[in-house]
């Protein structure tokens, strides 16, 4: 299998916890390698892979290890008496497939787990989750969740606690109402302008140049069909292309999907330098290399200044009664999500927070409330997905890569509820001038320009008036004064 490696493990259920940390450090240097595979019974009844949670302080020193390693488990039935216990472990997407649990071997009380390793990952092929909007049931999903009371079942906790029960419903009524479909990158060198009648005509083109070869076909007949198809393909191309910039407005990632698929440049990021000058190529080094920098340029410790205005912000805050967060508002920004735009970390995608504004306005108010009020910010709202995307410069300079994130969408909401109140205290305060421009709403440098220009051709007329006035005055007076 070339540079694959398999390693085989046996843990048991009284391991010692130096024999524990040998096994660690052992994974850690195998995890260097191209393409790793671990199997074995590593008895951790009370693990659950779903939650990606243990119980037990050892096993969740097991669960942090596989994380430090960016390790994946691929076996999700149990493998004996009800409970999963064999694991087959991966640290590359698609190294392992058609994944199998069923039978035993010989007196074993453990199933049997069949898989296929494929050679090296290079014929691996990566699936992603996305949801299937087509299929998707959202009066049974507006069902679910406003069947809650969410008052009631929110009274008493605190943010972190409110968020992670609605998070529940909601990711458990989302699995059971939308289906989940995988994109294959099997299929992915399909053209986007690629319709089912097109590809047909292409088929017969392919046999008709079979039987072309076998003399059952004039080469007049060929070219004929060889026309017909690049016209075809022209007018696809030409159709495709049109709708997307007549919807680029609507629809701004399906147009820039498109513009970066037909450059020829790689978004992979290459070999970096560390801090003792030494090439990185390993994909875990250089992400750990990029996290460490772009995490060194913020600061997460509260100063003294700070921390004193929370705990005075807090006190008046118990003694004004007024929300701060209102249903309605909610209900307007959910209502006005762009579609298109990608989920966060959390798993919510836009649309359909877009489609169940009605019902869900009510717990994301309570929760923002609350998170307004208190200070804290739930735990899902501060992650983010993060890509390094380069600059300019020397490409294996970490410092020339810049962190696009992709945050949580209520999170983002609240930032813009905030934004609101904001705005509206220093308008009617009037703390800005009517002349700045400058991260004001509806203005920009070019509103800056035309205010200048209008001002400045508003005071040069005037000047010519006063000059003409001024003028005519001084002619009148020198003037004589005859009579007849």
């Amino acid at each position: 299998m070339g540079d694959t490696v398999v390693d085989v493990y046996y843990m048991p259920p009284d391991q010692e916890k130096e024999v524990d940390e040998a096994f660690y450090r052992q994974l850690k240097a195998a995890s260097q390698s191209q393409a790793l595979v671990l199997m074995g019974d590593f008895n951790h009844p009370d693990m659950s892979w779903e939650d990606h949670t243990a119980r037990h302080m050892q096993f969740r020193r097991f669960l942090q290890s596989i994380d430090n390693n960016f390790l994946m488990q691929v076996v999700g039935e149990p493998t004996r008496r009800g409970v999963l216990l064999d694991l087959v472990l991966m640290h590359k997407e698609g190294l392992v497939e058609s994944v199998q649990v069923g039978g035993s071997l010989g007196c074993s009380d453990h199933e049997m787990v069949n898989f296929r390793i494929l050679r090296g990952g290079s014929r691996a092929i990566s699936r992603i989750k996305t949801l299937d909007f087509r299929r998707a049931n959202f009066v049974l999903f507006k069902e679910l969740l406003g069947g809650i009371p969410w008052v009631r079942a929110l009274e008493g906790r605190g943010v972190h606690e409110s968020w992670s029960l609605f998070k529940h419903h909601f990711l458990h009524a989302q699995d059971r109402c939308i289906p989940v479909s995988k994109k294959s990158s099997k299929g992915g060198t399909r053209r986007v302008w690629m319709s089912k009648e097109l590809l047909a005509k292409l088929r017969w083109k392919r046999k008709v140049y079979v039987m072309w070869k076998e003399g059952q076909a004039t080469g007049e007949e060929y070219r004929k069909v060889v026309r017909a198809c690049r016209d075809a393909m022209r007018k696809a191309k030409i159709h495709l292309e049109l709708n997307l910039a007549r919807d680029v407005k609507n629809n701004k990632k399906g147009f820039l999907n498109y513009i970066s698929s037909k450059g020829k440049t790689g978004d992979n990021v290459g070999p970096l330098l560390n801090k003792v000058g030494a090439l990185v190529t390993e994909d875990t080094e250089k992400a750990e290399l990029l996290n460490d920098f772009f995490a060194s340029l913020f600061t997460t410790k509260a100063s003294p200044q700070e921390s004193q205005a929370l705990q005075v912000r807090e006190k008046a805050w118990q003694k004004d009664d007024s929300p701060l967060v209102e249903e309605d508002c909610v209900r307007d920004h959910l209502s006005k999500l762009d579609s298109h735009k990608s989920m966060g970390p959390n798993g919510m995608h836009p649309r359909v927070l877009r489609e169940l504004a009605d019902v869900i306005a009510e717990p994301l108010s309570i929760i923002s409330e609350r998170s307004w009020r208190t200070g804290e910010v739930p735990e899902d709202w501060r992650k983010a997905s993060v890509t390094p995307v380069f600059k300019k410069g020397k490409k294996e300079d970490p410092g020339k890569y810049r962190p696009v994130s992709l945050t949580s969408i209520p999170g983002k909401m609240m930032k813009m509820l905030i934004l609101e109140v904001i705005i509206k205290q220093v308008e009617e305060k009037r703390v800005i001038r009517s002349s700045q421009h400058g991260f004001t709403k509806a203005k920009s440098c070019l509103t800056n320009l035309i205010a200048f220009y209008d001002g400045m051709t508003g005071w040069v007329d005037g000047e010519q008036w006063m000059l003409s006035t001024s003028t005519s005055a001084r002619l009148l007076t020198r003037s004589p004064i005859t009579s007849s």
